[in-house]
Parts: C-alpha cells; sequence; structure tokens
C-alpha cells in the first residue's frame, strides 16, 4: 500500500503538469518559410497557435479540431493572404471571425460541418477573390452570406446539399465572379427565375459548372441571351432524352465554351444517336468539348451543329465508325485525345490550323493528310509508324510551325522536310528514327528554334547531319551515340545554340573542335557519359556559358592547366557521381575543388573512389599538408617517428619492471625488512585485517607483514611505494587471490610486477592463497595466472576447523623457508589469536 500511495504521489502532480501542456503552447508548426509560411496540419489544435508570427502570409491549420471560430479569431494575423481551414470539425462562424484579414484573397472551408454562419461572418474580407465552401452541408447559396464580397472571382461549392439553381439577389454585387462550382450537388429543376439575376447582367465573363447534379428538367428560354464564358454538363442526364431535351432548352446561350459528356466512373447515356446533339444548332458556341460517352459514336454526322464553330475537342471516346472528317466543317482547332480508333481518320479540313492527335488507340499506320492552313500539329504517344516522313506532301501543309512526333514507333526519314520551311518546333523524342545519317535531314529547316532527338536511336556518323539549322537554339539529343564514342564537329554551323543535352550518349571522348562555334551555348548537359578526363579545352571557345554538366562520367580529376581554361561565365559546374582519385597526385584539383564551393553544385556529394581507404570520404575532406613535404623527408621522418615511438611505448609498458630491476640491484644485498609483502583486493580487506595479520603477527613464530594501508610512506606514488616498500624490503610475496582480485587493475599489476621481482631474485617467493572458489571463466581471463595456478601448489582457504588448522600450518611453513631463526623469538610467550582458540585440542 505504501508503494502504491507514493506511486499516486509522484503521478498525479505530473499527469496534472501535462495538462498544462497545450499541443499548441509546444511550437508544433512547421516553418516552411520563415515568417512566410507555417503548416500545422493535423496536430490535434484546438485553437490557433499564440506563437506564429503576426507576418505570416500563408496558414495551413487543416486537419485540426477548432470546433468554431469566435469573433475576431484571426486578428493579430493582419498580412495573411492564403488561410486553409480544411475538414477542421467547424460547425459556427462567429460575426467578424474574419476581421482586419484585410489582404487575405484565398479561404478554404472544405469539409466542415456548419451548422451556423453568422450575417457578418465573412466581413473584413476586401480582397478576398477565392472561396472553397466544399462539403460543408450547405443547403442554399441563400445561407452564404458573401453579397458584400466585390472583390470574389472564384465561389467553389461543389459537393454540398443545394437543391435549387436560383442564384440570389447578392449575385449581382459580385461583378468580378468568373467561376461558380456547384458541381455535384442536388439540382434537379432550372427555371428561367433562377437566372433573373444573369438575364439582368448579360454580358458576365462566368463560368460556370453544374457537372454531376441531376438534371432533369431545363425551362425553355431559361438561358436565352445570358452570355457564359464556360459552361460544364458532365453526367448530369440519366438517359439519352432528357439530354437531348436539356440541350435544347439551353437555346439562345451565348457560350464561349461548352463542355459535355460524362466521367470515367460515371456514364449513364447509352445508344447515342445522330440526333442527340441537335439542340446545339441554337447555340453560339466558339469552343466545343465532348468526353467520356460510352456508346460509340457512328460517324461525322453527329457533329453537324458543330461545324462552324471555332474549336472541337474530343476526348476519351469511341470513334472506331468515324472514317474521316472533310472540308464542311469549319474547324480552326481540333482536338482527338485518347479515343478509339479503327484506322487513322481521313482529314481535309481546309481551315483548320491546330491540331492535336494524342494518346489514341487504334489505326497504327499515319495516312497522309490534306490540311493546307494547319501550323500546329500534334501527333505524340500514339504508337504510329510513319514509312516516310517528313515533307508537305505527308502532312498536307506548307504553314507548318510546330510538329509533335514523340512517344510513336519507327519513323522512316526520306526526305528532308521539304516544303516545311517555316518549322519551328521539331519533337521526335522516344521515336525509332531511321536513315537519320544518310543525308542532309535538316537542311531546310533555316527556322528552327526547338529540336529533341532524344532517345530516337540515333547513331550519328554522318558529321553533316545538322546541316541547315543555322537558327537552332536548343537541341536534345540525350539517349543517342556518337561513332567510337567521340563527339566530332557536328555543331559547325549552330552559332545561335543556348542549349544543348548531350547526356546518356555513351561519350568517351570530345574532339577539341566539337564547341568552336557555339560562343553562345548557356548550359550544355554531358552527364551519364564514359568521361575519364575533362579536356577543357573543347569548351574553351564557349565564352556564353553559364551551366555545365559533367555528373555521372567517370572523371578522376582535373589537370591544372584544365582548372584555368573553364569559360569565365560559368555559374554552375556539377562533378558529382565521378569517380576521383584522392591523392597528393591530384591536389592541386582537390584543393581548387575546396577554394570553388560557390562554383560546383553540390560540392559536399563529390566523393572519393580510389584509394579505398578514402572511398565514399567527401572530397572536401581531403587534407594535404603532407603532400607538400620532400618524399625522402617523409621517409626519414617516418622511420624516426617509428623508432622513438616503439622506444617509447616499451619504455612506458616496463617503466615499473625497470624500476624493480634497479631497486633489485640496490636492494639485493640487504636483509629483508618484512616476512612478506600481501596484495590483495580492498574488497577482501576484512579477511587480510581479522585473519591474515592476526594469525601471523601475533602468533608464534612471529611474522611482519608489509600492508599497503600501514606500511606505505604517505606522499609517495603508489607505484613507487609498491616497488620500494612491497617487494625490495620483503623476503616474500603473498598473493590473496579472489574474483575481486582478477577484476581489480591494481591487483593485476602488482601480480606482475611480482612475476618480475621473482625472476630477478632468482627466488620462489610467491605464496598463492585462493580465498573463494573463481570460476575458471573468469579466471582465464588472466592467462598467466590461470596457468601458474594449474602448474603450482597453492594455499586455499576453507572456514572450517580443521581447515584453518591445515591452513595456518601450511602458510607459516611457506613463511619460514628462508627466514633466519631466533630461540628467544621463538621462545616468546605469544597470546592466542580468536582464530587458534577454535582449535581443537589434540587428544
Amino acid at each position: 500500500m505504501m508503494f502504491f500511495s507514493r506511486l499516486a504521489g509522484a503521478l498525479i502532480p505530473a499527469m496534472a503538469f501535462l495538462s498544462c501542456l497545450r499541443p499548441e503552447s509546444w511550437e508544433p508548426c512547421v516553418e516552411v518559410v520563415p515568417n512566410i509560411t507555417y503548416q500545422c496540419m493535423e496536430l490535434n489544435l484546438y485553437k490557433i497557435p499564440d506563437n506564429i508570427p503576426s507576418s505570416t502570409k500563408n496558414l495551413d491549420l487543416s486537419f485540426n479540431p477548432l470546433g468554431h471560430l469566435g469573433s475576431h479569431s484571426f486578428y493579430s494575423f493582419s498580412e495573411l493572404q492564403v488561410l486553409d481551414l480544411s475538414r477542421c470539425e467547424i460547425q459556427a462562424i462567429e460575426e467578424n471571425a474574419f476581421q482586419n484579414l484585410n489582404h487575405l484573397s484565398t479561404l478554404i472551408l472544405t469539409g466542415n460541418p456548419l451548422r451556423s454562419l453568422a450575417l457578418g461572418a465573412f466581413s473584413g474580407l476586401p480582397s478576398l477573390q477565392k472561396l472553397v465552401a466544399v462539403e460543408t452541408n450547405l443547403a442554399s447559396l441563400e445561407d452564404l452570406p458573401i453579397g458584400h464580397l466585390e472583390s470574389l472571382k472564384e465561389l467553389n461549392v461543389a459537393h454540398n446539399l443545394i437543391h435549387s439553381f436560383k442564384l440570389p439577389e447578392y449575385f449581382s454585387n459580385l461583378l468580378n465572379l468568373e467561376r461558380l462550382d456547384l458541381s455535384n450537388n442536388h439540382i434537379q429543376n432550372i427555371s428561367h427565375k433562377d437566372l433573373q439575376v444573369l438575364h439582368r447582367v448579360p454580358s458576365r465573363n462566368l463560368s460556370l459548372d453544374l457537372s454531376l447534379n441531376p438534371i432533369d428538367f431545363i425551362q425553355p428560354g431559361s438561358f436565352k441571351g445570358i452570355r457564359l464564358r464556360e459552361l460544364t454538363l458532365r453526367s448530369n442526364f440519366d438517359s439519352l432524352s432528357v439530354m437531348k431535351t436539356c440541350i435544347q432548352n439551353l437555346a439562345g446561350l451565348e457560350v464561349h465554351r461548352l463542355v459535355l459528356g460524362e466521367f470515367k466512373n460515371e456514364r449513364y447515356i447509352k445508344d447515342i444517336d445522330q440526333s442527340a446533339l441537335e439542340g446545339l444548332c441554337n447555340l453560339t458556341i466558339e469552343e466545343f468539348r465532348l468526353a467520356y460517352l460510352d456508346d460509340s459514336l457512328q460517324g461525322a454526322e453527329l457533329l453537324h451543329c458543330l461545324e462552324n464553330v471555332s474549336a472541337i475537342s474530343l476526348v476519351s471516346l469511341d470513334l472506331s465508325h468515324l472514317k474521316s472528317l472533310c472540308n464542311n466543317f469549319k474547324w480552326k482547332s481540333l482536338e482527338l485525345i485518347d479515343c478509339k480508333f479503327e484506322q487513322f481518320p481521313i482529314l481535309e479540313l481546309f481551315s483548320l490550323k491546330r491540331f492535336i492527335f494524342t494518346a489514341n488507340r487504334g489505326g497504327n499506320t499515319f495516312i497522309k493528310v490534306k490540311l493546307p492552313d494547319l501550323e500546329y500539329l500534334d501527333l505524340s504517344k500514339n504508337g504510329l509508324s510513319y514509312t516516310g516522313c517528313c515533307s508537305h506532301t505527308d502532312l498536307g501543309t506548307t504553314r507548318l510551325t510546330h510538329l509533335d512526333m514523340s512517344f510513336n514507333g519507327i519513323i522512316t526519314m526520306t526526305s528532308n522536310f521539304l516544303g516545311l520551311e517555316q518549322l519551328k518546333h521539331l519533337d521526335f523524342q522516344h521515336s525509332s528514327l531511321k536513315q537519320m545519317s544518310d543525308f542532309s535531314v535538316f537542311l531546310p529547316l533555316r527556322n528552327l528554334l526547338y529540336l529533341d532527338l532524344s532517345y530516337t536511336h540515333t547513331q550519328v556518323a554522318f558529321h553533316g547531319i545538322f546541316d541547315g539549322l543555322v537558327s537552332l537554339q536548343v537541341l536534345k539529343m540525350a539517349g543517342n551515340s556518337f561513332q567510337d564514342n567521340i563527339l566530332p564537329d557536328v555543331f559547325k554551323e549552330m552559332t545561335n545554340l543556348t542549349f544543348l543535352d548531350l547526356s546518356d550518349c555513351q561519350l568517351e571522348q570530345v574532339s577539341q573542335k566539337a564547341f568552336n562555334t557555339l560562343s553562345r551555348l548557356q548550359l550544355l548537359n554531358m552527364s551519364h557519359n564514359n568521361l575519364v578526363s575533362l579536356d577543357v579545352l573543347p569548351y574553351k571557345p564557349l565564352q556564353s556559358l553559364q551551366v555545365l554538366d559533367f555528373s555521372f562520367n567517370r572523371i578522376v580529376a582535373l589537370r591544372k592547366q584544365e582548372l584555368q581554361d573553364f569559360p569565365r561565365s560559368l555559374a554552375f559546374l556539377n562533378l558529382t557521381q565521378n569517380e576521383f582519385v584522392c591523392v597528393c597526385e591530384h591536389q592541386s584539383f582537390l584543393q581548387w575543388v575546396k577554394d570553388q564551393r560557390q562554383l560546383l553544385v553540390k560540392a559536399e556529394n563529390m566523393v572519393c573512389a580510389m584509394p579505398l581507404d578514402m572511398k565514399g570520404m567527401s572530397v572536401l575532406s581531403f587534407r594535404n599538408t603532407t603532400c607538400q613535404m620532400n618524399k625522402t623527408v617523409i621517409s626519414v621522418s617516418v622511420v624516426i617517428v617509428l623508432m622513438v615511438s616503439v622506444v617509447v611505448v616499451l619504455v612506458y609498458k616496463f617503466y615499473f619492471h625497470l624500476m624493480l630491476l634497479a631497486g633489485c640491484k640496490k636492494y639485493g644485498t640487504g636483509e629483508s625488512t618484512y616476512d612478506a609483502f600481501v596484495i590483495y583486493s580492498s574488497q577482501d580487506e576484512d579477511w587480510v585485517r581479522n585473519e591474515l595479520v592476526k594469525n601471523l603477527e601475533e602468533g608464534v613464530p612471529h611474522f611482519q607483514l608489509c600492508l599497503h594501508y600501514r606500511d606505505f610512506i604517505p606522499g609517495v606514488a603508489i607505484a613507487a611505494n609498491i616497488i620500494q616498500e612491497g617487494f625490495h624490503k620483503s623476503r616474500k610475496v603473498i598473493v590473496v587471490v579472489s574474483k575481486h582480485f582478477i577484476q581489480s587493475r591494481w591487483c593485476i599489476f602488482e601480480y606482475e610486477i611480482a612475476q618480475t621481482w621473482q625472476f630477478l631474485s632468482s627466488r620462489a617467493g610467491i605464496i598463492f592463497i585462493v580465498l573463494q572458489k573463481v570460476e575458471k571463466s573468469l579466471l582465464r581471463q588472466q592467462v598467466d595466472l590461470y596457468c601458474l595456478l594449474n602448474r603450482n601448489t597453492y594455499l586455499e582457504w576453507e572456514d572450517n576447523a580443521l581447515g584453518r588448522h591445515i591452513f595456518w600450518r601450511r602458510l607459516r611453513k611457506a613463511l619460514l623457508d628462508g627466514k633466519p631463526w631466533s630461540p628467544e623469538a621463538a621462545a616468546e610467550p605469544q597470546a592466542p589469536s580468536r582464530k587458534q582458540q577454535l582449535l581443537p585440542e589434540k587428544k
């Protein structure tokens, strides 16, 4: 009971103390940008932390159980611009909760179960542009007291419980509103009166998203005369007939961009027919996007109401039956993305200027097209093969400025872009190019600015491969190869080149004239090659070079003259992940690395590969002071140091043995003061005093023992006392062996000196007394002592009457050996010791 009462007495104050430590007092928030951005997400905070500075501009308090926001909750954060309160379990926002946030532009309240919003809940937010109230249990737009937020541009109330599309009167004050997201609510009907605000101000630049609302009915004429920037209706209709009716009832709407269709996991419309989009004929549309309809479209007739739109985008549709798109369409931009085709469609669209055909399936062979006005062509990520590329007859245009054929199959180069002289951007990356080195493929492209040939399986053998590219600014050649793994002089006409990527090209050497004409080059990537040495001479003409990347090569070091030839304009040099040899031979380079840390990118990541003892160590850790000394001086110094070290070690190791030897010569002929010097552990001192001393010094015959606690001279070093008083003035040495003795460093030291003393004095003067049973495993820790006890007779102390009698008789006999005999001393009566009194009388 006493234990539990004490435990309770200790725990109760501790618990009381911990209960006072609120999480907000621990400074748990992460300082992303000092004094500007703080992240306090998911820290179990119950109130706004007090330790966040007033200069904070971005504050993330999401996933904390704040519960409610009281008046002036953020009054001290007058500089705040972005405030995230997502999923903070906020149920009520009181009047003036955001007062004094004059610079706040974004407020996020996602996932809070709001039940009470005061009329002035959002007062004091003159600069608010974006309000996100997703998943807040909002039942009506009327419940949001935001009519005074004249600067508001985006209102997101998706995923709520809103049933009515009626826009409140306060919307007439939100003249800057550009986007209203009402997706994933419960709106079923849209009437004319719901849109009265938009009818009064018809020229709004508003984008409206009504996706994932179960719309059943739109009143005819309700959108007539209204102008919208964008209207999105995706996954709204549960049948084709409802979809047709609702689209027809949008008649009179003017919209810059209309988005129809469904989402990948929300598909309802089946059996699409030619009349599905007929209602679009009564709308004024600039851009149209159709996405994720489950059924295949039977042909281009479905799009007849859209022939006059400016841009059309078809995404994730089954267009297997779409064979061609011909000249009756007046489109200027066409996007076919992630669609299914049986074959590449026949295209004859004379007004088309922009065509994107990317990430589609089926139709693996490219078919010639007729697109005379085409300027932008993206054919990437289709796995297409081209048997002949590239000329104006293949692409049906002479006005092309942008051509992207990346991530496709095999492209056979049969012509040199004849008729495509206006090209400025050309991308072939990750497509397999054939016949690239047979002729001057790019000769006519004198206006080309960007060329990407990365990973096209191109081997540069023809030195005129880049002839004609006089205006080129960016060239990407990563993942290709050059003949004999040598970079030749193939860039001679590219005097305007500013960016060159030659990474992962298996290069082992760079010719001296490779970069002679690239005086405007600013970035050069030579990483992931096999360069063993860095000959800077080829890079000397690059007078505008700012970034040079030599990472992931096999560079050992740079020579001194190479370090001086780097262009002065160079600002970033990356030499990480190379095979540096950190030896004195390269000390100038290693010192240069330390001196140029501002130039080198991640210099701390430059590590040594050789020698083995420095492998993995930072190059910056190399110390070259010893490298300045002459080799002969180093060798002689090393030998002298080694010899002196050996002598010092020997003297240090055998210092006490030498003292003992000197003492033996000094005291060797004199008489001994003591009969025995006793070596024992201090933890066995009781036995020594009560047993050994009393029985030997008070018994008959009388013996004089040397004991450190009694006979050592004060003020003299312990080691000197042991040798001079203990060994030199004693005939014998008694060693009291116990587990404490073996574990004592001083006892072992005395024992080792005793062995030397015995050897020097040429007499058997060590008497071993095993005071208690010692485990062999413990005894084996002192190999010499273990062997000696196994080879010699020793005394064992037994704490019984007979054992003590035998022990003292044997010990006295050993001590009498060599002791001068005196009849007077032998006859002198001695009082029997306590031990002797206990011995049984002989009968």
